[in-house]
C-alpha cells in the first residue's frame, strides 16, 4: 500500500473522490491517503479532511511565513517557502505520493526533486491547451468557451515544476455544448475529474512499483 499527501486549496470534490474510492475498496485499495496539506486556510477540503478522520495542516504563505514577511515577498519567495513546508509535511507522514487535487501553488525547489516522478497534478482542461499562469478554476472555462472550442475535459499529469508542464497521464473529455457557461461546463467536466484523478494515482502506484 502507497501512502498518499493530497495537496488542496478549495472545495476538495476531488480529494473527496479519493477518499471514497479507499472506502469502497478497502483492505484492496492500493493506497492509503496520510494526511491532506491546504494552501488556504477556509479551504472546504480541510473539512473533508476532518470527517474522514485524516489529518491535515495549513500551509498558506501566512501561516508559513508570517503575515508580514508574506505581504513582503514576491511570488516566486513564497511559492518557494509554501513548498519547502509541503515537503516537511509529506515527509513528516510518511507520504510515497503526492497528489495536487485542486492545490494552486505550484509547487517548486526541493519538493520537486525529491518526489520525481511522483507528484501528479490534476487541471480542468485538455493540456497542452489552456494550462499555464492564471489558468485555473473558471478562468479555464471561460478561456474555453471564448475559443470557441467543441470540447474539453480535465488532465492528470506528473508535475515537474512548471505550471501545468509534464507527462500527460489521463485525459478524459467532453462535448461543449450550445449555450455553455463556464457553470454548465464545470458540472459536466467535474465527474470526469473525480475519475480521472483516481486512475492517475492508480497508474502512478503502478509506476512507482515498477521502479523497485
Amino acid at each position: 500500500m502507497m501512502n498518499i499527501a493530497v495537496l488542496v486549496s478549495g472545495g476538495g470534490t476531488n480529494l473527496q473522490a479519493l477518499i471514497d474510492y479507499q472506502k469502497k475498496e478497502g483492505d484492496a485499495c492500493p493506497y492509503k491517503i496520510v494526511c491532506v496539506i491546504s494552501d488556504h486556510k477556509d479551504a472546504y477540503a480541510l473539512e473533508r479532511a476532518e470527517k474522514a478522520g485524516i489529518p491535515s495542516t495549513i500551509r498558506s504563505p501566512y501561516a508559513v511565513m508570517g503575515k508580514e514577511t508574506a505581504q513582503a515577498s514576491d511570488r516566486d519567495t513564497k511559492r518557494r517557502a509554501v513548498s519547502d513546508a509541503m515537503l516537511a509535511d509529506c515527509k513528516n507522514y510518511g507520504a510515497d505520493i503526492i497528489v495536487e487535487a485542486g492545490c494552486l501553488t505550484v509547487l517548486a525547489g526541493n519538493i520537486i526533486e525529491e518526489y520525481k516522478d511522483r507528484i501528479i497534478n490534476l487541471h480542468p482542461a485538455l493540456l497542452p491547451k489552456f494550462g499555464g499562469v492564471g489558468m485555473w478554476g473558471h478562468h479555464v472555462h471561460e478561456a474555453v468557451l471564448a475559443a470557441g472550442e467543441k470540447e474539453s475535459g480535465c488532465t492528470v499529469h506528473i508535475a515537474d515544476g512548471g505550471c501545468d508542464t509534464g507527462r500527460i497521464l489521463v485525459q478524459k473529455k467532453v462535448p461543449v455544448m450550445p449555450g455553455d457557461t463556464p457553470d454548465t461546463l464545470y458540472e459536466r467536466i467535474a465527474p470526469k475529474e473525480h475519475e480521472a484523478i483516481v486512475e492517475g494515482v492508480l497508474m502512478l502506484i503502478k509506476e512507482y512499483e515498477k521502479s523497485f
